[in-house]
């Protein structure tokens, strides 16, 4: 394979990750909506314009990265989140919170409200103290 051929199949593949990544966020918030009730990975699929397989991939994929996804096998099977708090505070050291924000800059801080919202709070979280703030 030469030079160019190898860059536009990484560049396709980029392409893919990116979607793939897009399509897991939109997964986790439809879940999480459900508020822990299950959803047939066929409506999953319908929802995001994929095959059926691709989201059993994309929620094996979670899973694996350690996502509290629940499988639900059978006729009427399907995925669900476990029903959490509104809110959830963890505290990042600085290191960890440059991570996210590379991770939402190349997954596009606007790509759904969500992905703003937490940019804006980590970015907000990483600027300098102002003087007079007690810090």
């Amino acid at each position: 394979m030469d030079h160019r051929s190898r860059l536009a199949a990484d560049s396709r593949d980029g392409h893919l990750a990116l979607r793939r990544v897009e399509r897991q966020q939109v997964l986790i918030e439809r879940l999480h909506a459900a508020r822990g009730g299950r959803i047939r990975l066929a409506d999953l699929a319908c929802g995001l314009g994929v095959s059926v397989r691709t989201v059993a991939r994309d929620v094996e994929r979670l899973r694996d990265s350690g996502a509290p996804l629940r499988v639900h096998r059978g006729r009427d099977g399907g995925v669900s989140l476990p029903a959490a708090r509104a809110t959830i505070s963890i505290e990042f050291d600085l290191p960890e919170t440059a991570a996210l924000i590379s991770s939402l800059a190349v997954l596009g801080p606007t790509v759904s409200d969500s992905a703003a919202s937490a940019m804006r709070k980590l970015a907000a979280a990483v600027r300098p103290a102002e003087p007079g703030d007690g810090s």
